[in-house]
Order: structure tokens, then sequence, then C-alpha cells
């Protein structure tokens, strides 16, 4: 929501805009270069909000998993989190890459068959040193500047080896509760810029998970790649047809609909029985006594349900209703009343 400004606030910008302090042009060029992210029409989403939000709850929960693991691991406490689950294209995840970030590549087992593109595990050099270190008995303390061109040594790689096949060997219970899946680890790549593991222009959805120490913070990146996603999405629609509408959120489509709907509001001011020769008789002026005192509060229908009551008035010349609560409290007023 956009931010609203005050009225002084308001008065010192007329003021400036007015002495010469500040140029509404100046201003109009550094709104015109704000950046934003550009769609691209050619290659539309593949996956909607409702997914990736259900892919934002199971990462959740697989937070939750690592945290237990990695604690225990290390004999400390760190917080994980999410922090963003984004549709993207390989080659975005690939051009963050340097040569000497080590890559590591796991398998999916779908209903006793290996999906052909890998799930690609990356984890931040100063964070990986820091947990390494943490497993040798150390502190943690590692600088967070290290260098892109650092290289680990073969020990280092198979302490890496060990932690991030215990990361991989949960991430399939995460998924638990739409579908059993297993992720199977492969092999690490150590200079993951030379090969060429998925292509630069599919879609992937890349989590990005905060693992923080008292110490040290990194982020831990999960490349998922959309033809994998798909097949999960369609055999978790075929075993059980309903989960697909239960798991996915209409609430704002619905509420945005509701609040376009047109709906019948009618004062109700009394009410009377007559008899038909006496509808016969009516004529232009005059009164039919509806036994309602005027001081009395008439009633607000919404469809056939009365929802408010108000005072008879005029507003502007023209008839108009005042509305006073909802009829509920005011029902529960009145019988609070009777009971005293």
């Amino acid at each position: 929501m956009a931010e609203v400004l005050s009225q002084s606030q308001i008065d010192a910008l007329l003021n400036a805009a007015l002495s010469g302090e500040m140029s509404l042009d100046e201003k109009a060029e550094e709104n015109a270069q704000t950046k934003y992210r550009k769609y691209d029409f050619y290659s539309p989403r593949k996956f909607t909000k409702d997914r990736i939000k259900m892919l934002n709850s199971i990462f959740e929960n697989y937070t939750r998993m690592i945290n237990n693991r990695i604690n225990s691991m290390l004999h400390t406490n760190c917080e994980i989190s999410v922090e963003s689950v984004e549709e993207q294209r390989y080659y975005e995840f690939s051009n963050a890459l340097t040569e000497g970030d080590v890559l590591t590549l796991s398998y999916l087992e779908l209903k006793d068959r290996l999906e052909d593109s890998p799930v690609l595990v990356h984890l931040t050099t100063p964070l990986m040193l820091s947990m390494m270190d943490r497993m040798m008995g150390g502190e943690g303390e590692v600088d967070n500047e290290v260098s892109a061109e650092y290289s680990f040594t073969e020990l280092e790689l198979e302490l890496y080896q060990s932690i991030v096949q215990d990361l991989i060997s949960v991430m399939g219970t995460s998924w638990e509760s739409y579908i059993n899946l297993q992720f199977l680890y492969k092999r690490i790549e150590v200079n993951p810029t030379l090969v060429q593991l998925i292509g630069l222009d599919e879609t992937v959805v890349i989590v990005a998970i905060k693992i923080k120490f008292a110490n040290c913070e990194g982020q831990l990146s999960v490349c998922l790649p959309a033809m994998m996603l798909t097949n999960i999405f369609a055999e978790i629609n075929r075993e059980n047809p309903g989960r697909k509408l239960s798991n996915e959120d209409y609430s704002t489509q619905i509420f945005d609909s509701l609040r376009d709907s047109d709906l019948e509001v009618v004062a109700v001011m009394g009410s009377t029985q007559l008899q038909l020769r006496d509808i016969y008789h009516l004529q232009q002026g005059d009164v039919i006594n509806l036994n309602h005192p005027q001081s009395s509060p008439i009633y607000l229908k919404v469809g056939n349900q009365v929802w408010f009551n108000g005072r008879m008035g005029t507003y502007k010349k023209n008839m108009a209703v005042k509305v006073g609560e909802t009829f509920y409290k005011a029902e529960q007023r009145s019988e609070h009343k009777d009971e005293n």
C-alpha cells in the first residue's frame, strides 16, 4: 500500500517546490528510473501462485527438519527460514555461480523412476566453511568476505559431501502430506560453470533458504526443474483429485467477486394487514397506520435477512436512513434488558 502523507508533509513538499529547493522534473525523472522486473510474454509462467504457495509451505516444513539436524550435528543453535520461492530461467541461477562454488546434484525418485533433470543444491562458501569448522570442533568463525576464487581442499570436499547428504536425505519427507518422494544424492560438481546440467532457457523454481548462526549467515538454494515439478503436481492430482481444490486458495478471487456484487438493501418501516377492498379504494393522500412510533428504530434488510437497525431522517433534502448497529448486537442488548 502506498504511503499516505500527512498534511504537514504535503505542505513541506509544496513549499520546497515553490522555493526551488526541489525540482519536480528531477522527482519525475527519479521515479522514471525506478527499476521494474520485466515480464517475458514469450515465456509465460508455468506455475500459479497457489502452486508457489504450496512449495513455500513444503520448504518451510523442510527448514524445520534441517534445523533440528543441523543443531544436533553442529551442537549449536541456528535460525533457518524460507526467503523466497521464485520461478526463473536456469541461466539466472547459473549466472550467479562462480568458479569456486560447489554444486550438489540429487535426483528425484518418483514411482520407482528417476527424473531426468537433477535437483541442484548450492550453499554459499562462507556458510559451508563455518559449518565445517564447527564439525571439527571450532567456533565457526569465518570471514564473510571469502574470495570467490576460494577452492575447497580434498578434506573439505569430504566434509561438504557429508553435510549435504544429510540435508538431502530429509528433503522428500517434507512432501509427505502431499505425495511420497525420495531425493537421492548423486555427486558434487566443483566447478559448476563448466558443466551445463540444465538448459539455460529452461524454467526452474529457485527456493532461497536463509541459515543464520550467531557469528555467520548464508544461503541454501534449491533449484527445482519445471518438468520435474509438473510431473509431481500431475501425480498429486492423479492420486487425490480433491486435493487440487483443497490446497489451492481462491479466497482472494472469491472476495474480489463478492465486493463487486450487487445486493438490495431495503429499509422496513413497519408492516400491517389490509383487506382487499381497502386496498382497492386507496387514493393519493391516504394515510396507512403502521403502528410504528416515529422514535422507534427501523430495520435494514440485505436480501431477506435483517442486518442493521437505523433511524429515519433526511440528507440533502432526500429521505435517508442512518445506520445504527448490527441487528444481532441490538437483539443481545434487548435480551439483556429483559433479563434484568
